[in-house]
């Protein structure tokens, strides 16, 4: 009896060890599945994060920031940030009472005042425009002057038509 006992102990242990190889064979196998599957969405992710780079690079070449050449104009002022002073100075002209100054449209659901502002380099702004419903664009030359003043020329303006 007892040899028949060590016998069906000996069965069982072999049983589950031959269980434990097995399931521990497959999540192996599944842990290598992921792995792998990370490594690819890994190279994808360092793909996209290259792409969105070279996109902000692009897109970073017409600022008045990465122009060296515009930047030296205003070496002789004592402007930490010269494209935020000028922002800053446009913006101003949204606080008059109705429409902005600069836009050459009359607000049809309100007020049309600029919204985005784009320095291009030391002669040009381009900006955006909005009454909250209808939109449109500005190219602005501006020239700031030695006595950190700032005149603003409109060159040329859009607006779009709403399609409903």
């Amino acid at each position: 009896m007892k040899s028949r006992i060590v016998l069906y102990l000996l069965i069982f242990v072999s049983l589950i060890c031959l269980y434990l190889f097995v399931s521990n064979g497959k999540m192996a196998d599944s842990k290598d599945e992921r792995i792998a599957k990370l490594e690819t969405q890994v190279v994808q992710l360092q793909d996209s994060v290259l792409n969105t780079q070279l996109k902000v690079l692009e897109m970073q070449y017409f600022s008045l920031e990465n122009n060296d050449d515009a930047l030296a104009y205003y070496d002789h002022l004592d402007l930490r940030d010269p494209s935020r002073y000028i922002s800053d100075k446009l913006l101003e002209t949204n606080e008059s009472k109705g429409d902005n100054p600069l836009v050459p449209y009359e607000g049809m659901e309100g007020d049309f005042k600029i919204n985005k502002i784009k320095i291009l380099n030391h002669k040009w702004i381009l900006t955006d425009f909005s009454d909250g419903k209808y939109w449109g664009e500005l190219l602005i030359k501006y020239e700031l002057k030695d006595d950190l003043g700032v005149d603003f020329t409109l060159r040329d303006h859009l607006l779009y038509t709403r399609s409903e």
